[in-house]
């Protein structure tokens, strides 16, 4: 009885030791997502700042003229 125990312990160390392993790969991957992230949306800003005004204007949801018909 007492060495099933122990093999049974030792298997749930070893999964927990892995879930660990996992969980910090999980995390480094959503780190460096977040980054991506934040370069792509930081290069969208730029771009459309870059656009002419107007146009700028234009493509947005909320200009009113066009909104109100």
């Amino acid at each position: 009885m007492k060495s099933q125990i122990e093999k049974r312990l030792a298997d749930l160390k070893s999964e927990h030791e892995a879930g660990q392993k996992m969980l910090a790969e999980l995390d480094a991957k959503r780190t460096g997502l977040v980054q991506t992230m934040l370069r792509i949306e930081g290069a969208m800003q730029v771009l459309q700042e870059l656009l002419p005004a107007d146009e700028a204007n234009n493509a947005t949801v909320t200009n009113l003229p066009h909104a109100a018909r």
